[in-house]
């Protein structure tokens, strides 16, 4: 009997950690996607409401979310979405930039064959963005630049690097999400792109590194004067 119990208190345990997961992967897409626009406030039943989730994983995931900086919590006022402002924005690119810089250095002098997987999967993602602008769907072209920067880094066998990074591409990507019709079509990553995988093919670190960082200085010097100029304090 008390074998039994024991494992049911393991197997409800399970089920609860699993739906506290189901809730804080389905939020956190929610706000990379601005579904959960930045500046948005709700309580926590709104949300899980909208989510289509009971209240009590909910309140879980939003408590990692905060922790993630997503959120933030608010003393009987419910659930803030974190704002972006321009510094904001800077401060994360300044990250992304090293981090996936050597990321590249990395992924470059890994041996032939690890490097070689990588690129054909970073190929992939960048034909996949080709695609998206083809039948001109910006939100899907969004969906595989970001998988193309998130495989850079997973690939790097690094596996602390990786970790930092998903610290900050979260935000990244909502900064992409909310400035991606106020840009101009974005016909020149797929070609930043290439040059960072043919760099990875021929195993140049160097090169690797540097035209890792050129592609995300870019993007960084687009967006943050785009933001600034039309007069937006945040996202």
């Amino acid at each position: 009997m008390v074998e039994l119990a024991r494992a049911g208190i393991v197997e409800a345990g399970a089920r609860r950690g699993s739906l506290v997961d189901e809730a804080y992967a389905a939020l956190k897409q929610a706000i990379r996607n601005t579904d959960f626009p930045p500046g948005y406030q709700g309580s926590e039943q709104e949300i899980a409401v909208r989510l289509g989730m009971s209240r009590t994983p909910v309140h879980e995931a939003i408590i990692r979310l905060q922790e993630d900086g997503l959120v933030r919590v608010l003393s009987k006022r419910g659930v803030l979405i974190c704002p972006l402002a321009p510094h904001d924005i800077r401060e994360i690119y300044e990250v992304v930039i090293a981090v996936e810089s050597m990321a590249a250095e990395l992924l470059a002098a890994l041996p032939a064959a690890s490097r070689v997987a990588a690129a054909d999967e970073l190929a992939a993602a960048t034909a996949a963005m080709d695609e998206a602008l083809g039948r001109d769907d910006l939100p899907g072209w969004a969906e595989a630049d970001e998988l193309f920067h998130r495989l850079l880094v997973e690939r790097c066998g690094n596996g602390r690097l990786r970790r930092i990074a998903q610290t900050v591409t979260d935000q990244a990507h909502r900064a992409r999400m909310l400035t991606l019709k106020l840009r101009a079509t974005p016909t020149g990553s797929a070609q930043a792109h290439r040059a960072i995988i043919a760099a990875l093919r021929s195993g140049d670190a160097g090169e690797a590194q540097r035209t890792a960082r050129a592609h995300r200085v870019g993007a960084r010097d687009e967006i943050v004067p785009l933001i600034e100029h039309i007069g937006l304090r945040q996202l």
